[in-house]
């Protein structure tokens, strides 16, 4: 069974800068894409960005294009999201979350282990 641990959520300004990283473990890991999601109070799940975890192709939601950045590391099974030039609207938790097959990698529902979150607040 895989599990999946966020860390690195916090306060900051707006205009400012955040590192999430996201630890796999267990017996197997070889997931199609690891993918960053946020929730916002009364909001459904969202996609923040997702990457395929063999060929390495990146993929963003519009909302964070050119600020946002995702990476992985094969061997060490992890997976960071730097975010930058922060803004309020980017305040949310933000889940880490593993999905084993497919092709649609925006939705939420198609991925199969996820981690507890990590709340993520940008101040004006």
């Amino acid at each position: 069974q895989v599990q999946l641990v966020e860390s690195g959520g916090g306060l900051v300004q707006a205009g400012g800068s955040l590192r999430l990283s996201c630890a796999a473990s267990g017996r197997t890991f070889n997931p199609a894409y690891m993918g960053w999601f946020l929730q916002a109070p009364g909001k459904e799940r969202e996609f923040v960005a997702s990457i395929d975890w063999s060929g390495g192709g990146t993929f963003y939601a519009d909302a964070v294009k050119g600020r946002f950045t995702i990476s992985r590391d094969n061997a060490k099974n992890t997976v960071d999201l730097q975010m930058n030039s922060l803004k309020p609207e980017d305040t949310a938790v933000y889940y880490c979350a593993a999905k084993n097959s497919g092709l649609y990698y925006r939705n939420f529902r198609t991925y199969d282990d996820w981690g507890q979150g990590t709340q993520v607040t940008v101040s004006s």
